[in-house]
């Protein structure tokens, strides 16, 4: 038997005893480390995020009563800067809070700020709630972040675009509200709201809505479109009950059901409420809205293309806060509606006969004017004929796409000699037509050969076809392209008598003839201010179109136009200032020719410019293949009056500038012109078809095969939106 020490259990006992304590001690201490290192790290962050917060809450814009208060409508001003409308502000009747119901307020306070009583503009533990929620994917599915003090702000200082929700504009954005809660009342911030919101279709304010979906007051509105109307704010349009009543009517409950779990009413009024159809007690008039000022007639045609614009860059102008500044020339806008509409000028034949006029600075691609209709009645953004692209534009495309490249890629000088002689388009024959089909004029005769300066002023349509023959498809596509003009369909012969464009893309054309050669594009908005003061700046994009000498000598025909005796648009001469201009006339196809009288079109224009401006204009109505549908010969000449009066009226606050001859361009006397030092062909393309080279000046059109006797080009087949005719002409002058 072994001896044993009595001590030595005990010693062993002691050691382990305390090896396990300094085990403990050590993993105590480990524990506390982290602790204070977790805790030393969220007080690190609390002192940063802070520290960012002051940083940026120092340079929070000021925001007044007048803000919180103040419509969100985006204002819209003229090229000097005077407001020309506020969209959606005349829509909006503020309400005191003294006669906003309580259930209303209720409804906004559950869905939107549940604990807005208790915060002070900011509450932390929706914030903390908020971003749980979005680590989690949960939607705890009834409230943001942001207190409705904090959306108050935003509305009325701040951009409401995503990509403006930055770090920054939160942080300015809570540390306004809290000086707003501090300085206002809770009634005070829930008026405000109230009145600022947007409810869709341009209306601000839920008084306005109350009226516009109800035709009544809010103090009159029943429970269910009380809660309809607390819930809209979030997305106007989707709960929009007169479009989306299946939106609506999930939004309303939603609403309902958070007024519920903040126990201001009962299960059972909220059951009741949600029975009840959300199309119930619609107005179908839109209550009492003067909906007569909801657009100015005389910018509504340019406003929406204003709007179009801005929704294209990216901007919503129902968010509000906008201040859009656009290039219009109110005075000009303000005449070419009056011109069109007060029948005191110029006789029109009735109130169906229309008019689509765009006028461009040559400078600069700026939209100055813009004239939609006329006698339109109560209708706003609707047909605006200055844009539309499915009506031919006659002769007007002959220094396009015709006599402009010839200048460009040929060299040709004003009094090149081009033939009027017999014309059939090429591959025309079939065996209907076996003789195929048959180009005239609008006299129907055949002037032999003459310069390009006379057939152009005179509007010969045939010296033109064979011009664009020897200039060939391919540059005249290039040509038109260089001026913003293109389109799906290849071009053919008959394009050089008509394109399918619309005066904006004309005028925008026409210009750069007017300036020396470069093409502008056309731009309605110079400057877009968001509520948050962020600026952006607009401008046109320019390319070199042509030559100068191209351009000069385009110029030099065109000014014939209305002053050389056989000019085509001698209606709209204005003795003693520089103009040049264009005139098309287009006649109805002779498959419906036998319709109409023998000098009945369907369509005319007139394009042209001074050194400073350019304006196209469109004559017509909309309805053109109608028995009363057409032109007669005189009021053809209605677009060249229209043109006239306004190119007059701007020629009163602008210098009468001539044209200034380039270098490249050498006068040849008789008011002609060539290109220095460059050599050109007297045959070409159009030579080469023995068919259209073996009449003469004494051959007389007799047959209808092609068209009537308007001046302008007829066919057998219709056309194709913005493409151009499959097979047969028309006429035009």
């Amino acid at each position: 038997m072994d001896n044993q020490n009595p001590n030595q259990g005990g010693r062993v006992m002691r050691r382990t005893q305390h090896t396990q304590l300094k085990n403990n001690k050590k993993h105590f201490s480990w524990w506390k480390k982290a602790l204070l290192g977790i805790i030393g790290f969220f007080v690190l962050i609390f002192v940063l995020g802070a520290g960012l917060f002051m940083y940026y809450a120092k340079d929070s814009p000021k925001i007044t009563r007048t803000q919180l208060a103040s419509d969100n409508a985006t204002v819209v001003y003229d090229a000097n800067g005077k407001e020309l409308t506020r969209l959606g502000a005349q829509n909006r009747d503020y309400v005191n809070r003294k006669d906003i119901p309580r259930t209303l307020k209720r409804a906004i306070v559950s869905i939107e700020d549940r604990r807005f009583y208790k915060n002070d503009g900011v509450d932390p533990i929706r914030i903390a709630g908020a971003a749980v929620a979005n680590v989690t994917g949960s939607s705890l599915g009834l409230q943001g972040a942001s207190t409705l003090t904090q959306q108050l702000v935003k509305l009325s200082v701040f951009s409401t675009d995503a990509s403006d929700r930055t770090i920054r504009v939160k942080a300015q954005e809570a540390w306004l509200a809290l000086k707003v809660d501090k300085e206002y009342s809770k009634d005070q911030i829930l008026e405000f709201y109230i009145n600022k919101v947007y409810m869709g279709n341009g209306v601000y304010g839920m008084q306005t809505a109350a009226e516009y979906y109800f035709g009544k007051k809010l103090d009159k509105l029943n429970l269910s479109e009380l809660a309809l109307l607390a819930g809209m704010p979030q997305s106007p349009t989707v709960y929009d009950p007169t479009r989306n009543p299946q939106y609506a009517t999930a939004r309303r409950n939603t609403v309902l059901q958070a007024m519920v779990e903040n126990k201001e009413i009962s299960s059972t009024d909220a059951a009741k409420a949600k029975k009840v159809s959300v199309k119930s007690g619609l107005s179908s008039t839109h209550g009492t809205l003067d909906t007569s000022k909801t657009k100015d007639k005389i910018i509504d045609p340019y406003l929406k293309q204003v709007l179009a614009e801005l929704q294209k860059k990216g901007f919503d102008p129902n968010k509000g806060g906008l201040k859009v500044y656009t290039n219009m020339d109110y005075g000009a806008q303000k005449e070419m509606y009056n011109l069109a509409n007060d029948g005191t000028t110029i006789q029109f034949p009735d109130d169906k006969f229309q008019v689509g006029a765009t006028m461009v600075n040559n400078d600069n691609g700026k939209i100055v004017a813009m004239l939609g209709g006329r006698k339109t009645g109560d209708v706003t953004c609707g047909l605006n004929r200055a844009v539309q692209t499915d009506r031919s534009s006659g002769s007007t495309a002959k220094p396009l796409m015709d006599y402009g490249p010839a200048f460009q890629y040929l060299n040709w000088p004003t009094y090149r000699k081009v033939k009027d002689i017999p014309f059939t388009y090429p591959g025309t024959e079939s065996p209907t037509k076996p003789n195929g089909i048959k180009l005239y004029d609008f006299d129907k005769k055949y002037e032999g050969t003459m310069t390009v300066r006379n057939a152009l002023i005179q509007s010969r349509n045939i010296p033109a076809i064979r011009t664009l023959q020897d200039v060939g498809m391919s540059r005249a596509t290039e040509f038109l392209k260089n001026l913003g003009i293109s389109q799906k369909k290849e071009y053919d012969l008959v394009n050089g008598i008509g394109l399918y464009i619309s005066t904006l893309q004309e005028a925008a054309a026409y210009a750069a003839f007017a300036n020396g050669g470069s093409y502008h594009s056309p731009y309605y908005i110079s400057k877009i201010e968001t509520q948050s003061g962020k600026t952006y700046k607009f401008g046109t994009t320019t390319d070199k179109a042509m030559s100068a000498g191209t351009a000069f000598m385009m110029t030099s025909i065109l000014k014939g136009v209305t002053t050389d005796p056989m000019g085509s648009g001698t209606a709209a001469d204005i003795p003693g200032l520089n103009v040049a201009s264009k005139t098309g006339t287009v006649s109805y196809p002779d498959s419906i020719a036998n319709q109409y009288p023998s000098d009945a079109a369907s369509d005319s224009w007139m394009t042209g410019y001074t050194k400073n401006y350019s304006l196209s204009v469109w004559t017509g109505y909309d309805h053109a293949n109608t028995p009363t549908g057409f032109l007669t010969q005189q009021q053809t000449t209605i677009a060249q009056l229209v043109w006239k009066y306004m190119i007059s009226y701007m020629a009163q606050s602008s210098p009468n500038t001539d044209w200034t001859q380039p270098s490249s361009v050498v006068s040849k006397g008789n008011n002609e012109y060539a290109f220095a030092g460059k050599s050109y062909s007297n045959t070409g393309a159009s030579d080469l078809d023995s068919k259209n080279n073996s009449g003469s000046a004494s051959s007389s059109a007799s047959s209808n095969n092609g068209t009537n006797s308007t001046g302008t080009t007829t066919g057998n087949t219709t056309t194709n939106g913005n493409n151009s005719v499959a097979t047969s002409p028309f006429t035009t002058r």
